[in-house]
Parts: structure tokens; C-alpha cells; sequence
């Protein structure tokens, strides 16, 4: 599994460019009119400048920060993630419902706690910062070529840690068929059918994990002192680290147990040729691995099998309960749907760097995935993985998988995170090296966490071209064309994300002394990118 390094004419034989454009459901909007973009964009250079910089051509619009109102009850979540689009009317793609994750908190710019301090939190700072997660569900519109959010729509509202969610198909997980609440949302997906999908990834933080010895015993492991919520709350940890499907507008929630608890970081949607529906997912944490669940029924996630790719085999292999291996270990098909990342590894699922966004060319119909780094193993700068599924059914078992794009030096990526393809079919790929580590040791001159732009034919097909930065300790995240192509959402999470209550390291998007601002922006893309 070597990485790409030829030329120009190797590249477009390598991301199969070749071949005739193929029906698939996106992981985003439709995405049609693939024509070769132009050629003459110039990127960034590297800084540590807090603010947000684009590349000339580019402009960028705030539609809405943390804490802005969303109606006269509630407001904009903390750190913004995932955002995806969905038009109330197919007749009319220039209104509809943006859906944004809200990830976690910093506690001292949500609720006033200083985690230097070792205290723990108070129910009353608890309490902002549950209601500070989950997701937003806003009313978004199109006018004068602008994106604008309808701040005091009744169609805005929020999901948060209180809201109840049942589990699919009447499960009952620890005693109950009602979770409280989300969070810990990172990336999505959306479904056919018009509904989001919300992704619970570093859910131990806040009530913990259960942990199993070798006899099944179980015990349980506190969450992170200046993220745990459980000295307030007794909450299952097994309630959490689910993908979470929301609707809209039906207003119905479920937590889709079928396709497995981890650190859930994205889950990209498609068809396979029967019409099943096929989930993409990786579970970001080092040495974790990568999944695909396929459906049952061509019109919900309820019930199917979930696989673990197996890059030794080139195979997606199922863990299915009717494996002596996985009934010897679990008691229940739900007690090892629960415990995904044991089934993984006794069948053989192979460890990876991270695994984080997935996301599917959309000429091609390769699937690329994101492996954003591993320091355990002393590969500090990930890199992005192509997965071609046989005769391009994402419903077969057997696939060949290679690097795609090395991070470091020479490709100019560094740390991967989520991916995004435009309506002409280049790469859109956002970065996350950590924020203590911004600047130093392997990552001192890569400046602030960036988006790069990959083309993917012509004559600079596979270049890689920073055309936004982020403010200082920042994420550039949830990259999400608007249904014209002419727009990139995208979110700004985290800024300030070093500092302590005597230290505030970001000041954006207000400047002066003011708190930072986790924000969604609208990005208008140059035309010559367009063509």
C-alpha cells in the first residue's frame, strides 16, 4: 500500500479519473456538472496569525457564532462540528435546515470553571454546559446571493444533553429504551430519506467508560476531571457512542444501535447497486479501526450488519453474533454491539492512524478516508486512504485499499481530519494537529490548522493548496457545499482552545479582549474554481 508519487498521468490513472461518472448517494448535496477546474489559484503561506485567512478570490461571511440566539429560549451551541444542508422543498435548494454539531466545551468559557484549579464542577456550570452540546437545527435561506440564518424562525430549535432519545427498533440498553440526551458530536452524514446523522465520538469524557476484565467483570473508569459531568448526573456510559439519526421534519430521534458504539467520528452515506443503504465509519482513536454497516431495507439504518475492514485480507469482515468467536465473548448480540471495538479486534479488524471523515469521489466512486495521525507509532502526520470496493458495489466484501496521500513535507497535509468533494469532484480536506502542539516539534512549520484544496485532473491534479487558515488553536471543521456549489460552510471550532483563565491565547472573531467565538462561516468560492 504505497503511497501515490508519479507524475500528472499516473495520478488521474491512480483516482481511476478515467472512468464514467457513477450513480451514488453523496455524503453531502448532489453532486453533478464534473467539468476540469482552472488552474490559477495561489494558497497560503503557513502563519500563526489568529485570524481567519483566505486565499485571494476567496471571501467569508460569520452566519452565526456561539451563544446567538436561535429563538427566544435557546441558543447556538459551543464548538461547532459537522454541519450538513437539507432544502425543505426540492422544487427550492436555496432554503432548508443546516444541521451543526456541538462537540464539547471549554469549560471556562461556557460555564466559568477553571479546570487548573482541581475543583470539580458545580451541578450549576454542569448544567450550562449540557445544555451547550448536542446539535442546532436552524432555518437557513438564500437571498441576494447571500446565506443567512433566520434567527427567530419556529423552526430552529436545539438537541442538547437533557433531550430524550429512543434507541432503534425498542432496544433496551442498561435497563432502558430512552437515552438522555447527545454530545460529543463530531462529524455526520445525511440519509436518502432527508434525515441527518450525528456521530457521539469522545462520550467517556463526561460519564465515563465501562471496562471488562478477562473474566467479563465489569468496573468503570471516571470521565476527564474537567469534562465529567457523572458527579451530577448517573448516566450509563453505554447510552452513548452511538450514531444518532435526527429528522427534522418529523422531529423523530433515534440512536442507531445496529451500527456500533466507538468514537463514532463520521458516518458517510451511499447506495449499494441493490438499493441497500451503506454507512461508512471510522472510530477516531489510535490503533482503532474502520467499519461499514449495510442495511437491511433500502429506506432505514434500523437493522443490518456491521463489518470491520480487514486491510490484510482486503476484506470487510462481519461481526455477526452467530460467530462462535464473538458468542464465546458476549453475551447478547447487543452486549457486543455495545463493546464494537472487542468484536473488532477478535475477528481481525486492522488497527489504524485515527480514523476519522469519509467521503466518496463522486466520478470514481472510490471511497477516501482520513487517518489523521498516531504518535504511539511514530507517524505523526496521517494520511488520507482509498478504498475501491469490488465491481464498485459498496455492498461487497472484498475491496483493495491504498494510500492516497501521505502527510508531511512533500504534500504539505498534515493531521487529515474531514474531507469534502466539490460539484466538479476535487478534494476539499480540513486539518486537526492538536493546539498544544501547533507550532512545535514535527509540526513547527506547518503553521495554524488549515483547508486545502486538492484538484483532482489537470494540470495540477493531486496538488495540495491552502486556501483558508484558522485562527489561533483552532479547527477548520464540517465542510459542506451549498446545493449550487458556489458556497463552503464550514465551522471554526475551538479557537482559543489553549488558554486558561489568565490566558486567553484567540480573541477571534471580535478581537480586542473579548472571549473567542466558535462560529459557522459561509466561504464564497472564486468562479474559476467553479468551471
Amino acid at each position: 500500500m504505497e503511497p501515490f508519487s508519479g507524475n500528472r498521468r499516473d495520478f488521474l490513472l491512480f483516482t481511476g479519473r478515467s472512468s464514467a461518472l457513477i450513480f451514488l448517494a453523496s455524503c453531502a448535496s448532489p453532486i453533478t456538472n464534473l467539468l476540469s477546474p482552472n488552474s490559477n489559484l495561489t494558497g497560503l503561506i503557513p502563519s500563526f496569525d489568529d485570524q481567519l485567512l483566505l486565499a485571494p478570490g476567496f471571501s467569508s461571511k460569520i452566519l452565526i457564532s456561539w451563544n446567538d440566539p436561535i429563538n427566544q429560549k435557546e441558543y447556538f451551541g459551543f464548538n461547532n462540528d459537522f454541519i450538513a444542508y437539507l432544502p425543505f422543498d426540492d422544487t427550492n435548494p436555496d432554503e432548508g435546515y443546516m444541521w451543526v454539531n456541538h462537540e464539547y466545551v471549554h469549560p471556562y468559557f461556557v460555564s466559568g470553571h477553571i479546570p487548573e484549579e482541581g475543583k470539580l464542577k458545580t451541578k450549576a456550570q454542569v448544567d450550562i454546559e449540557m445544555k451547550a452540546l448536542g446539535g442546532s437545527i436552524l432555518h437557513i435561506k438564500k437571498e441576494n446571493n447571500e446565506w443567512t440564518v433566520l434567527k427567530n424562525s419556529p423552526k430552529n430549535r436545539r438537541i442538547d444533553a437533557y433531550t430524550p432519545i429512543t434507541f432503534a427498533n425498542n432496544v433496551s440498553v442498561k435497563g432502558s429504551k430512552i437515552a438522555y440526551g447527545t454530545y460529543a458530536n463530531c462529524a455526520g452524514g445525511v440519509t436518502p430519506w432527508k434525515s441527518f446523522l450525528t456521530c457521539e465520538e469522545n462520550y467517556q469524557n463526561c460519564f465515563g467508560e465501562t471496562l471488562y476484565n478477562e473474566n467479563g467483570l465489569e468496573s468503570h473508569e471516571a470521565g476527564r476531571i474537567d469534562s465529567a459531568w457523572e458527579h451530577h448526573y448517573k448516566r450509563p456510559p453505554e447510552h452513548y457512542g452511538w450514531v444518532v439519526e435526527i429528522n427534522p421534519f418529523t422531529n423523530k430521534f433515534q440512536k442507531l444501535t445496529g451500527l456500533g458504539r466507538f468514537s463514532h467520528e463520521g458516518a458517510c452515506v451511499t447506495k449499494a447497486k441493490d438499493g441497500r443503504i451503506v454507512v461508512y465509519m471510522g472510530d477516531d482513536k489510535a490503533d482503532e479501526c474502520f467499519y461499514k454497516f449495510i442495511s437491511n431495507s433500502k429506506d432505514s439504518l434500523d437493522e443490518g450488519v456491521l463489518y470491520v475492514a480487514s486491510l490484510e485480507k482486503q476484506k470487510w469482515i462481519p461481526l455477526t453474533y452467530d460467530n462462535p468467536l464473538l458468542k464465546n465473548k458476549f453475551k447478547t448480540k447487543l452486549d457486543m454491539l455495545i463493546r464494537t471495538r472487542e468484536a473488532a479486534q477478535i475477528v481481525g479488524g486492522t488497527p489504524l492512524d485515527r480514523p476519522e471523515d469519509c467521503e466518496i469521489d463522486p466520478i470514481t466512486g472510490h471511497v477516501y478516508l482520513n487517518c489523521t495521525n498516531n504518535s504511539k507509532q511514530k507517524r505523526p502526520f496521517g494520511s488520507i486512504y482509498k478504498f475501491i470496493e469490488k465491481n464498485n458495489d459498496y455492498a461487497s466484501l472484498d475491496f483493495q485499499s491504498s494510500v492516497f496521500l501521505q502527510g508531511g513535507e512533500d504534500s504539505l497535509v498534515i493531521c487529515p481530519d474531514n474531507l469534502a468533494f466539490d460539484k466538479l469532484g476535487n478534494m476539499w480536506v480540513t486539518t486537526d494537529i492538536s493546539e498544544d502542539k501547533i507550532g512545535k516539534g514535527d509540526y513547527k512549520n506547518f503553521g495554524n490548522n488549515a483547508l486545502f484544496y486538492i484538484p483532482m485532473k489537470g494540470m495540477n491534479a493531486g496538488k495540495a493548496v491552502r486556501v483558508a487558515q484558522g485562527p489561533k488553536d483552532c479547527e477548520l471543521t464540517g465542510p459542506c457545499f451549498s446545493p449550487d456549489g458556489k458556497t463552503l460552510f464550514l465551522s471554526v471550532q475551538h479557537p482559543g482552545e489553549g488558554s486558561t483563565s489568565k490566558n486567553i491565547t484567540s480573541h477571534w472573531p471580535l478581537g480586542g479582549d473579548n472571549m473567542p467565538m466558535p462560529s459557522v462561516v459561509a466561504i464564497s468560492i472564486p468562479e474559476y474554481l467553479r468551471k
